[in-house]
């Protein structure tokens, strides 16, 4: 499987991540409903089995499970994959989540003892929030990096004008937007900036949280667990889910012709996208790990690209 050197860093990662978001299970705000973990470990190890080189975690994930999952999978299979987690994301006795960059020490700390590694391969300030620590916060990251506790720093959900602040402190090796044919919020200004800066790009949620696999309809989604996030997310409501479930139709037709998921197409429609490096993608199982693998090698043409942009544009967001 072909690899990208990851902004400045000597990472050099397939096109697809694992992503873990949905694997920190129930009971915590932005969760993704119930979740088996021998499924999660079961869907890590297919992942890895297939070639997929990194996974990208966050210790707000399931507050902390999601981490512990990642660690104790790792323990059980011979493959070595880069591992990337996210800072800045805290949590009280009750769960209730806020953002803070005074505690970045201590939640490396923290994330380092549950994923059960040495070293965190890309950290990541989750959210730059609040935005007058920016700079305190991406001063620590900094401090992490001289001391060897993390190899390389990143940044997640950041505008321009933060990554600006952040470079004059130190280098930023990657960015993590999301990014896909719903949200393309990233594709004005922050991608063209990576770019030219040399900054990685990881977009996260290509398929938009299940929306673009093809296998979301009216029906699954409002029989979604009250606890999945999903249930009131904007793109998963009315006038908006109409028009993107279209969007997943038209995928399936290109996908027809290749033989692949409506998904895949969605993620390869990211990954034409010179800013990015690399795409995540989560999985709560093998099965679903087995559907989007053929995204790590496929991509689209440039006439197919050219053909979802126009039926974007002529199926504009309500």
């Amino acid at each position: 499987m072909e690899t990208k050197q990851l902004g400045n860093s000597d990472l050099h990662i397939t096109s697809l991540g694992l992503g873990a978001w949905a694997i920190g299970g129930a009971g915590w705000a932005s969760a993704w409903g119930p979740q088996d973990d021998n499924d999660s470990i079961a869907a890590i190890h297919r992942a890895l089995d297939l070639g997929i080189n990194w996974i990208d975690t966050a210790a707000v994930y399931g507050l902390g499970h999601s981490e512990e999952i990642v660690g104790k999978a790792l323990k059980s299979t011979s493959h070595k994959p880069y591992v990337f987690t996210k800072c800045e994301r805290v949590w009280d006795k009750d769960g209730d989540i806020t953002g803070s960059m005074k505690d970045i020490r201590r939640e490396a700390e923290d994330s380092l003892r549950r994923l059960q590694v040495e070293a965190i391969d890309l950290y990541q300030v989750h959210w730059p929030i609040p935005d007058e620590d920016l700079e305190e916060g991406w001063s620590t990251m900094a401090d992490l990096q001289r001391e060897g506790k993390v190899r390389w720093i990143g940044t997640s959900n950041y505008s321009v004008s933060q990554l600006e602040r952040a470079l004059k402190i130190a280098p930023i090796t990657s960015n993590q937007p999301p990014y896909s044919m719903i949200n393309r919020a990233a594709e004005p200004e922050i991608l063209p900036f990576c770019l030219k800066n040399g900054i990685g790009t990881i977009n996260y949620a290509p398929m938009h949280s299940g929306l673009l696999t093809g296998a979301m309809s009216k029906e699954r989604v409002a029989a979604l667990p009250l606890d999945d996030f999903r249930r009131t997310a904007k793109n998963y409501q009315e006038p908006y889910l109409t028009r993107n479930l279209a969007i997943a139709d038209h995928l399936k037709t290109i996908a027809a012709r290749h033989g692949v998921a409506a998904g895949v197409i969605a993620i390869a429609w990211t990954l034409h996208n010179p800013a990015v490096t690399a795409s995540i993608v989560g999985a709560r199982g093998p099965k679903q790990v087995d559907g989007t693998i053929p995204a790590a090698t496929f991509r689209l043409t440039d006439a197919e690209y050219a053909e979802i942009n126009a039926f974007l544009a002529a199926n504009p967001a309500p």
